[in-house]
């Protein structure tokens, strides 16, 4: 069954609709953007801790769990009594983490996300906005969602997650107008777990369609395949020109081992894939061609975001005239550099100079 608002698989998959809606005028005072990104509006707490504290609080090392609001508040007040241990605290979530990079390397983006009328809802939104980032949302109810990342020495994550009101994100907060303004709309698979996000995404999915924007699609984890993977192949043989995955979420989503013989499936279907492989690199499929994208050797200290990160090089380069290859080399340095220190972010805009240095 194709979803409402996507295209079935004999459609046009890879551009506008047959009949297209009137596409937005666009006004000159009006900004543009490389990427209109979509997702959940979750603020990280990240903070280095030892296997003792994971077993003292009673949760599995390296894994996401879903925890409830009164159980996120009794972990968060444990880390407050950890002596020496800075928790680094910024607007997060997937989807979040991919724009702000597109950001951090001179592009522009807009982001469509839910949180809270608290004060962590506002410190999330004026954070992006401070970034240049386009981010009109109105709060809605309960508390803005959090994730307590504990990462240990070994550079593994564990996840504490409490959606709390990214859940509420609608249709009505999907904004036509940024979309039409938009290259690449890029979408967060993790939206797809609950019917109400998953309405939203597929509107923007829709919209995008209807102005001829191109829709980048993550799938975000491989546990999202087990209860989205009919849904996710709808999309994949329908309106997505690119999808990000990494190699257990290949595996899960064709049912091969070799990442070659996934990309290569994937390929029939989505125009464009690229398929991350951890320290090995990726592999970008465009054209019809393979094209292998070495990894970076650092100092793994956290993974946080390394995926998320990787999608930002690439959706930075291919919006402003790079090529494939050359965005997937961005892709892997900007991925290799956000492992390599604590947090999900880079930290700082590149220069253009700073940029073509990367790419050497």
């Amino acid at each position: 069954m194709v979803p409402a608002g996507s295209v079935p698989a004999g459609d046009n998959r890879h551009g506008a609709l047959t009949r297209r809606t009137a596409p937005f005028k666009e006004e000159p005072a009006l900004m543009a953007y490389d990427v209109y990104g979509i997702g959940n509006a979750i603020m990280d707490l990240q903070v280095q801790v030892d296997d003792d504290f994971l077993a003292a609080i009673g949760v599995q090392k390296g894994v996401m769990t879903l925890v409830e609001a009164a159980q996120q508040r009794h972990i968060l007040s444990g880390l407050e009594g950890l002596e020496g241990k800075a928790v680094n605290r910024c607007s997060g979530g997937s989807a979040c983490n991919t724009v702000v990079g597109v950001a951090d390397f001179g592009g522009t983006a807009a982001y469509a996300c839910k949180t809270g009328a608290d004060e962590m809802g506002g410190l999330y939104v004026g954070e992006l906005r401070d970034l240049g980032i386009t981010c009109d949302v109105e709060p809605g109810s309960g508390d803005t969602g959090t994730s307590v990342i504990l990462i240990t020495n070994d550079a593994q994550r564990t996840m504490l997650t409490h959606l709390g009101a990214s859940t509420g994100l609608s249709t009505d907060d999907v904004n036509r107008y940024q979309i039409a303004r938009a290259k690449y709309i890029y979408v967060e698979g993790y939206l797809f777990s609950s019917p109400g996000t998953r309405a939203a995404a597929i509107r923007a999915i829709e919209i995008a369609q209807e102005e001829g924007v191109k829709v980048a699609l993550t799938v975000s984890d491989p546990f999202l395949i087990s209860i989205c993977k009919d849904v996710f192949w709808d999309l994949i043989r329908g309106p997505v020109d690119l999808l990000f995955c990494n190699q257990e979420e290949a595996k899960a989503l064709t049912g091969l081992d070799d990442a070659v013989s996934c990309a290569r499936l994937i390929h029939e279907h989505a125009e464009n894939v690229c398929l991350t492989l951890g320290k090995n690199g990726s592999i970008i499929m465009h054209g019809g061609d393979l094209l292998p994208i070495e990894g970076v050797d650092v100092d793994a200290i956290d993974t946080t975001g390394a995926g998320d990160m990787y999608a930002a090089g690439v959706l930075y380069g291919i919006t402003n005239g790079l090529s494939w290859k050359q965005a997937g080399h961005l892709g892997s340095h900007a991925a290799g550099r956000v492992v390599s220190q604590l947090g999900a972010r880079m930290g700082r805009k590149f220069t253009k100079e700073e940029i073509e240095v990367l790419l050497k």
